[in-house]
C-alpha cells in the first residue's frame, strides 16, 4: 500500500523558508495593471495632439513618461472596441456586432484579460461602463472581475447623484459620476496594494448626455466652441483631473514603479470638433473614426518619450499585458492581436512584421445578412475602404493623411489585394454567425432575471404599431416600449433557461387614464398569462440634466409593477412573447421590461 511521505518539523520548516520567499518574490515581481479608457474621446481631444483649446496635463504627462502610439486603432463604436480590448480578438468573433438590443453582448465562453490575470493571482476590478452584457455570465462579475462598480449598458442617463450597481446590487451615489468611479477605483487599489491587481477604469465621459460640473463648463466658455465641443472638452478635463488622482494614489502607495498604466479611448469624437484633419468621427470606418490615443507607462521597462510608429490596435492589448505580466496562460480561443512588448521596450528579437488591420461597421442593431459589411483595411501605407455605395476606394495615408483623393484606379493591384483580404477576413471572423445571444434565465448568480424592453424584438418591426422610446427603431440602452397602438403587435425575448423551475413574472409599465381597461398577454413555454390594467399609472418623463438638449433617448420614468402570474420553465431555449389583446383608448401600455424570479 502506498503511503504519503511524512515530513518532520525540521524539514517542514526548511520547505517553508525555501519555498515561500520564492513565491512572495514572484508575486512582488508581477506588475500591477491600471487600464483607463474614455468613451467617445477623439484623438484630437488632447492638448499634446496640437489642440490648444483643451487642457489635459495628466494625459500629456503620461505620454511623456512612457510611450505614445502614433497610429493606434479601435472599432468605430463602443461595444465592439470593448470586446476586442478584453479578448484580443476581433469583436465579430465574440458575438458583438452592435451597441444595443443585445447585440453588444459578448459570448460567455470568451476569455478576457481579467480571467487570464485572475488565474495568475491578480485581484481584478472594473469601474465604469462595461457594455458587453448585463446578464450572468456575460456580466463583468462573470467575465473575471472580482469587483464591478458602474453600469452595463451603452450609456447612462444621469451623471449627478445617480444610481449605479456594485456587483449586481443597486447603489445610490453622490456627486459627479467620473469622480465617483475614480473614488471606487482608488478604494480598490488601496485594498489590493499588497498583491498584484488589474484595475480597469472605463469612464463613460465624454459620451452624451452632455452633463458636466459647473467649473469645467464655465472654463470652456468664450472659446469659440459650439456647445457640444465645449461640453466634451469640459468632460475630458474632468477625466484628466481624475487621472491625476489615480496617478497620485500610485505614488502615495509606492506602486508607480511596478504598475503598467495604459490610457486609450474607444472610438473617434462624438461631435464635429478638432481631430487632426482626419476624415470621419465616431461611427466612421475612416481614420478619424478609429484612430485614437494610446499611452503606456511602465517605469524601468519603457523609456520615457518613446514613440511607437508601426500600426497597432485594441486586439494587441491582451497579448501585450500577458507578456508584460509573465502570464503563460493562453485562452483556447484564437487571438488576433500581437504583443507590442518589442515595440514598447525597443528590443525586438526579429523584424516587426507587416500587418493588415481590419475594421467593420456591422452595428445596425439588427440581425445582419451574409453580405460583406461596410469596412476598411489599414496597412502602414494604405487604407482601403468599402463604403456605403458598395464601392471600394483606396487612400495613400502617407501622402494623403486626410483621405482627400481616391487612388484605387492608379493602384489596381493594391486595391484588389486589400479587397480580397477583407473578404477573407470577414468570412473567417463571422463563422459563428450573428444570431442574438439568448438571455440566460435562472443563472445561479442571479436572484432575478430582467428582460429589458430594448432587448426585445418587435413584431411587426419597430414603428409599425409599436416602438422603442427615444430614437425609435434602435432601442438604445435605457429605452422602453411606447406608441403601442396596434393591439396585435408584440415584443419577443429570446431566453435560455439555465435552471428549470417555476418562475413568477412581473411587468414594469405605465398606463394613461384613457387607456385603463386594456388587456395584454404574456406567453412562454406554452403558458398564457392574461392581465387587465385596472389602474392608471402615468408619471411624467424625467429629464436628464443636459446642458445642451433634452434628448428623448436619455429620459426616464418611474414605473409601476403588476404581477402576471407564474410559469413552469424547462431547461433550454424558448421565447417569451408579450402581446396585446384589447385596446380601450388610443394605445396600450408603455413597457420597461419583465422580471423573472424562480420561486421553486
Amino acid at each position: 500500500m502506498l503511503r504519503k511521505p511524512v515530513l518532520n518539523l525540521a524539514s517542514l520548516s526548511f520547505l517553508i523558508l525555501f519555498i515561500f520567499p520564492i513565491q512572495f518574490s514572484q508575486a512582488a515581481a508581477k506588475p500591477n495593471v491600471l487600464l483607463i479608457m474614455t468613451d467617445d474621446q477623439g484623438w484630437g481631444d488632447i492638448q499634446s495632439h496640437d489642440n490648444p483649446l483643451i487642457n489635459t496635463p495628466q494625459q500629456d504627462l503620461l505620454a511623456k513618461q512612457g510611450a505614445r502610439f502614433d497610429r493606434f486603432y479601435v472599432s468605430p463604436v463602443c461595444a465592439p472596441t470593448r470586446a476586442a480590448l478584453m479578448t484580443g480578438r476581433y469583436s465579430l468573433r465574440t458575438g458583438v456586432h452592435g451597441v444595443t438590443r443585445g447585440f453588444e453582448n459578448m459570448r460567455a465562453e470568451e476569455v478576457t484579460i481579467a480571467e487570464i490575470l485572475k488565474s495568475a493571482g491578480y485581484a481584478t476590478g472594473a469601474f465604469g461602463k462595461w457594455h458587453n452584457g448585463r446578464h450572468f455570465p456575460m456580466h463583468p462579475n462573470g467575465q473575471g472581475f472580482d469587483e464591478f462598480f458602474g453600469f452595463c449598458g451603452g450609456h447612462w442617463n444621469r451623471y449627478f447623484d445617480t444610481n449605479l450597481e456594485h456587483n449586481k446590487i443597486p447603489v445610490e451615489t453622490k456627486g459627479y459620476i467620473t469622480d465617483v468611479l475614480t473614488d471606487k477605483a482608488i478604494e480598490f487599489i488601496k485594498q489590493n496594494q499588497n498583491q498584484p491587481f488589474f484595475c480597469y477604469v472605463p469612464y463613460n465621459a465624454p459620451h452624451s448626455p452632455w452633463i458636466v460640473p459647473e467649473k469645467y463648463w464655465n472654463k470652456y466658455a468664450n472659446k469659440g466652441l459650439d456647445d457640444k465641443a465645449r461640453c466634451a472638452y469640459a468632460m475630458v478635463e474632468s477625466v484628466d483631473d481624475n487621472l491625476g488622482r489615480l496617478m497620485q494614489t500610485l505614488d502615495e502607495l509606492d506602486l508607480s514603479k511596478n504598475t503598467i498604466v495604459l490610457f486609450l479611448t474607444d472610438n473617434g469624437p462624438n461631435s464635429k470638433r478638432y481631430n487632426g484633419d482626419m476624415r470621419g468621427q465616431k461611427g466612421s470606418i475612416h481614420e478619424g473614426g478609429i484612430r485614437v490615443p494610446l499611452f503606456v507607462r511602465y517605469p524601468g521597462k519603457i523609456k520615457p518619450g518613446t514613440v511607437v510608429k508601426p500600426i497597432a490596435a485594441h486586439i494587441d492589448i491582451l497579448p501585450t499585458l500577458r507578456d508584460f505580466c509573465g502570464v503563460s496562460a493562453s485562452p483556447e480561443n484564437r487571438i488576433d492581436g500581437k504583443s507590442l512588448v518589442p515595440l514598447l521596450t525597443g528590443s525586438p528579437t526579429e523584424e516587426w512584421p507587416k500587418r493588415m488591420l481590419f475594421t467593420d461597421r456591422l452595428f445596425r442593431n439588427s440581425i445582419p445578412g451574409k453580405e460583406i459589411p461596410v469596412g476598411s483595411v489599414r496597412t502602414e501605407r494604405w487604407r482601403a475602404a468599402y463604403e456605403r455605395n458598395h464601392k471600394w476606394k483606396l487612400y495613400d495615408m502617407l501622402a494623403d493623411p486626410g483621405q482627400k483623393k481616391d487612388v484605387s484606379k492608379s493602384h489596381p493591384k493594391v486595391i484588389q489585394k486589400l479587397k480580397a483580404a477583407y473578404t477573407d477576413w470577414f468570412k473567417d471572423v463571422s463563422q459563428s454567425g450573428f444570431e442574438p445571444i439568448p438571455i440566460p434565465v435562472g443563472h445561479p448568480q442571479e436572484k432575478m432575471t430582467s428582460l429589458p424592453a430594448n432587448e426585445s424584438f418587435l413584431k411587426p418591426e419597430a414603428g409599425q404599431g409599436i416602438n422603442y422610446s427615444g430614437k425609435g427603431h434602435n432601442g438604445y440602452a435605457n429605452s422602453w416600449l411606447e406608441d403601442w397602438t396596434d393591439s396585435t403587435a408584440s415584443a419577443v425575448w429570446h431566453l435560455d433557461v439555465v435552471t428549470p423551475g417555476t418562475y413568477s413574472l412581473t411587468l414594469k409599465y405605465t398606463c394613461s387614464a384613457n387607456d385603463v381597461g386594456c388587456e395584454i398577454q404574456t406567453e412562454v413555454a406554452n403558458r398564457k398569462l392574461t392581465a387587465t390594467i385596472t389602474k392608471a399609472h402615468d408619471p411624467p418623463k424625467i429629464g436628464n440634466q443636459d446642458r445642451i438638449e433634452q434628448s428623448p433617448n436619455y429620459m426616464s420614468k418611474k414605473w409601476g409593477k403588476i404581477n402576471l402570474g407564474t410559469a413552469q420553465l424547462k431547461k433550454g431555449r424558448c421565447d417569451l412573447r408579450l402581446t396585446g389583446l384589447k385596446k380601450v383608448g388610443s394605445k396600450l401600455i408603455d413597457v420597461k421590461g419583465i422580471e423573472l424570479k424562480r420561486i421553486n
